[in-house]
């Protein structure tokens, strides 16, 4: 019934796809994604917003993609007034740190899947057709998505403190630095400048 050995090559395939994909601009995605998040934090956007779309880019990021869950998700993503650039580049970052966890996530997983405690519950969840989908028998994947749950309050609660506190302390400083006035002259900062446009 429990599955030891996942296979995430797909979903790093897929995450290398979106990171690295060349749009006929010419311009990488990430580059531009990173303009629209900058442009995003140097806003006036709602602070929740931004960390919950981060919140919700982490459970996507550190499970195995391809799921139930994540695609629940995602649609939540679309019809709530979360930032869509901060959710993919937040998502990208945190299919590279899964990928450096998986170990942890194994192994915290198989123990859970293993308890003697919980097996009559897993037996009842496996005959369900339903809860096969979601693959929750996989060590992996209960372990991500259990340390997924587990930190998502305290990143959401960070994030939304980070983000107000570099609004009120760092911003105007960013903006007198030497670097940032340089990027004005860039092409960097036509792309942080057009982004307004992009995804809200």
């Amino acid at each position: 019934m429990i599955d030891l050995n996942p296979n995430p090559e797909a979903d790093e395939r897929f995450v290398i796809n979106i990171l690295f994909h060349r749009p006929k601009s010419g311009v990488p995605s990430m580059i531009r994604i990173f303009a629209r998040v900058l442009k995003v934090l140097n806003s006036e956007s709602e602070p929740g917003q931004i960390s919950l779309a981060l919140c919700l880019a982490m459970v996507v990021g550190l499970t195995p993609f391809f799921g139930v869950h994540n695609f629940l998700i995602i649609l939540l993503v679309l019809l709530l007034r979360v930032n869509l650039s901060t959710f993919i580049l937040g998502f990208a970052a945190f299919s590279g740190i899964a990928y450096i966890l998986d170990p942890i996530f194994h192994h915290l997983g198989l123990a859970i899947l293993t308890a003697d405690s919980l097996q009559d519950f897993w037996t009842s969840l496996y005959n369900s057709t339903f809860w096969r989908l979601t693959r929750f028998n996989h060590s992996i994947f209960m372990g991500s998505f259990l340390f997924a749950l587990i930190f998502f309050v305290p990143l959401y609660v960070m994030a939304n403190f980070a983000i107000r506190q570099y609004r009120s302390r760092v911003l105007g400083w960013v903006k007198k630095t030497r670097l940032m006035q340089a990027l004005t002259a860039s092409r960097f900062y036509s792309l942080y400048q057009s982004a307004s446009g992009w995804w809200r």
